[in-house]
């Protein structure tokens, strides 16, 4: 059974305000279950639909202004599944689309980030080699 979120909650993990997700669940944008008091409640699956599959296009200015302040543009969006912490280190792991990926920081960084599942975040994938696995 999949994880049902609060509107509230669910707005922040999408970068959206309160009211705009309401119009959403009422214009029929957002699907939405209802608790036995009425209340509306968003299933992960809704979230993961309304996540950019791949980065918008547009003019150089708009690309530039849309990157974080950071040479990497290997980024991955998506949300957090899960935060272990282990001592000095946190391992990290991220839904993107229908895949995942797990990171292994410092628990110190994971805490200053205050990282939690349902939030979102990006993997930046910054590598000197790239190995293919044939499956």
């Amino acid at each position: 059974m999949q994880k049902l979120l609060a509107p509230r909650e669910a707005a922040n993990i999408l970068g959206i305000s309160y009211p705009t997700l309401k119009q959403w669940i009422y214009r029929g944008k957002l699907k939405t279950a209802k608790t036995p008091g009425g209340h509306h409640r968003v299933p992960e699956s809704e979230i993961d639909r309304l996540f950019p599959k791949k980065l918008e296009r547009g003019d150089i200015e708009t690309r530039r202004g849309n990157f974080r302040k950071i040479s990497g543009r290997n980024q991955l969006f998506g949300r957090v599944l899960d935060v272990k912490y282990s001592g000095l280190l946190a391992q990290v792991t991220l839904k993107i689309g229908e895949q995942q990926i797990t990171a292994i920081i410092t628990a110190d960084a994971a805490k200053e980030m205050r990282l939690k599942a349902g939030e979102r975040a990006a993997a930046l994938i910054k590598s000197t080699e790239v190995m293919i696995l044939r499956v």
